[in-house]
């Protein structure tokens, strides 16, 4: 497989999606007038993210964080003229300057802070070369960073990069300050997003996301900007569609286990066998609460790490006066209290009449097509 094309026709979201879904392998390459970007995927996950359009190699990284010393760093910049084919993360490892739990650390925040940059191309063109992996000679780049042992979720890296991006679209510019490291640990601070005191999440997060749901370019998209609503508020999260008699698997975010993206899309379960997912489904109606133990739900927490939260939370999302999804939310990790959803509520409601419109566009386009001579 062999996927070409220009990011003006197919975005950087949309290719993630693909390559996400089917669980491929290989290198994506992005040219455009703001640079060069080479991505590469395992088994649908991201194992390494480097581009020309932020200021500072990885090596410049570590050196600014304090984590190398100058004399390092240049001893690695003279090694690199000679090998130029390796990277600086590579070559500080092997002379042992630093360890590979710092290097896996540092790599997925600027992992974070590559896609959070790619996604404000606005043109430019890109290839897929399917199961190759090797970076050497695909891009003109200063350096191709580390590779990550434990590959990044595609959609988790697109959430994180959508919340940069809506931050940056607030001003007339992009803000440089959100793709620079800070000083020494700050580099990997994992609560980046500081919230003004006394402002509602639920009530930022729709002011900043319904204007996307007004027109989106696929269902997929209304999935994505549904988990990015609800990850603000909650810390983990599953999107599942509803068919007649069975739950699917969607999306996540937050879980802490194995693979969790490919784990959740392979969950399959009868929901008709639990009376309280029934009864949820059926008054199309949100529920906040202890979720009630049944054969069903017993299976959902096992899938999703063993562990009963004391409140769940479940959002059904209706489209064509059915439900055809549900939102189930928790805060298993500190135990924190559900706090005001009517924003989550609200954006979900608009959710629903977006995936009607999108369907309805499906639609006409499948008649315009058999119309056709």
């Amino acid at each position: 497989m062999s996927l070409v094309g220009r990011i003006e026709d197919l975005a950087l979201s949309d290719i993630f999606q693909i390559l996400s879904i089917g669980k491929k392998t290989g290198t994506l390459i992005l040219k455009g007038s703001r640079g060069n970007a080479l991505i590469t995927f395992r088994n649908g996950l991201v194992v390494r993210a480097e581009t020309d359009d932020i200021d500072k190699t990885p090596g410049e990284d570590l050196l600014e964080a304090g984590i190398i010393k100058d004399t390092i760093y240049h001893l690695a910049a003279e090694v690199k003229k000679k090998l130029p084919s390796k990277s600086h993360a590579e070559i500080l490892f092997e002379l042992g300057s630093v360890n590979r739990d710092t290097l896996e650390k540092v790599t997925r925040k600027r992992t974070e802070r590559v896609v959070s940059r790619l996604l404000f191309w606005q043109e430019g063109d890109f290839q897929f070369e399917l199961d190759d992996t090797d970076p050497v000679g695909k891009v003109d780049i200063p350096d191709i960073g580390w590779e990550l042992s434990k590959g990044m979720s595609p959609e988790y890296l697109l959430m994180e990069g959508a919340r940069v991006h809506d931050e940056a679209s607030k001003t007339t510019t992009v803000p440089t300050e959100e793709f620079t490291l800070g000083e020494g640990e700050e580099m990997w601070e994992e609560d980046w997003d500081v919230q003004p005191q006394g402002e509602r999440k639920d009530i930022m997060s729709l002011r900043a996301l319904t204007q996307e749901l007004r027109f989106p370019n696929s269902a997929s998209e209304i999935t994505l900007l549904i988990l990015r609503f609800a990850s603000d508020m909650f810390q983990r999260g599953i999107l599942f569609m509803v068919g007649d008699t069975e739950i699917v698997g969607l999306g996540q975010f937050g879980l802490d286990i194995e693979q969790p993206d490919e784990k959740i899309r392979e969950i399959t379960l009868p929901y008709r066998q639990s009376p309280f997912l029934q009864r949820i489904i059926t008054e199309k109606r949100p529920y906040k609460g202890p979720g009630e133990r049944d054969a069903v739900m017993e299976s959902l927490m096992n899938e999703i790490g063993g562990q009963w939260p004391e409140e769940t939370a479940f959002f059904p999302l209706i489209a064509e006066g059915r439900v055809v999804a549900f939102l189930y939310c928790d805060n298993l990790l500190t135990g924190e209290k559900i706090g005001e959803t009517e924003g989550l509520e609200i954006f979900i409601d608009q959710a629903g009449i977006a995936l009607e419109k999108s369907l309805l566009q499906r639609r006409l386009q499948e008649m315009e097509k058999k119309g056709r001579p």
